[in-house]
């Protein structure tokens, strides 16, 4: 297994559409562990193939609830559904969410409250995620990888200025820019 860099906004693979993946070979397992991998070294609650350079509609998770209890796995091609939005501006302290493809930031964002997600595994098997809460943040997060969407993109207007302006005073916005886990200080 091996950290893999994380491409961070601006780079092509992360603002086009994921491609099915049509086989689970030996090379996309590896690339999975190579996933996992990465967001914990990040450490991340998720990761989406685009955001470590593979336009494939791939994303792990993992999260520990109040209990500590694990949540873990992959998704292979998923599907999502979400319930309808709650109207109304988040909550910056209990809707804020961060990105490792715009490290060490956060910012609130509206999601919907519960979601599904259905897809396959590496050996096949189907796989259906019913979640609320923080878990469905997560997966809606991911899932928006694989078609093109950062966080970021959704924010209302004066977030989104912010957002330009440390994305400028980084050098981000370009294609290229990466950080590797556990090698590169992402601190401004």
């Amino acid at each position: 297994m091996a950290v893999l860099p994380i491409r961070i906004v601006g780079d092509p693979v992360l603002h086009a559409p994921a491609a099915a993946v049509e086989e689970v070979t030996d090379e996309i397992r590896q690339l999975v562990a190579d996933m996992f991998e990465t967001m914990d070294a990040a450490p991340g609650v998720g990761l989406a193939a685009p955001q470590v350079g593979v336009g494939l509609r791939i994303f792990t998770y993992s999260y520990n609830d109040d209990e500590g209890l694990p949540w873990r796995g992959v998704v292979i091609n998923p599907e999502l559904w979400m319930h309808p939005l709650v109207p109304g501006a988040p909550d910056p302290d209990d809707e804020s969410e961060g990105c490792l493809s715009f490290p060490g930031e956060r910012f609130p964002l509206r999601r919907s409250e519960r979601a599904v997600v259905t897809g396959t595994d590496l050996d096949g098997a189907e796989v259906r995620i019913e979640v609320d809460g923080w878990r469905a943040r997560i997966l809606q997060h991911e899932f928006d990888h694989l078609d093109g969407v950062i966080y970021i993109d959704r924010l209302d207007d004066s977030d989104w200025k912010t957002v330009q302006k440390i994305a400028r005073k980084r050098g981000w916005g370009r294609p290229g820019s990466s950080w590797t886990p556990g090698v590169d200080d992402i601190d401004a």
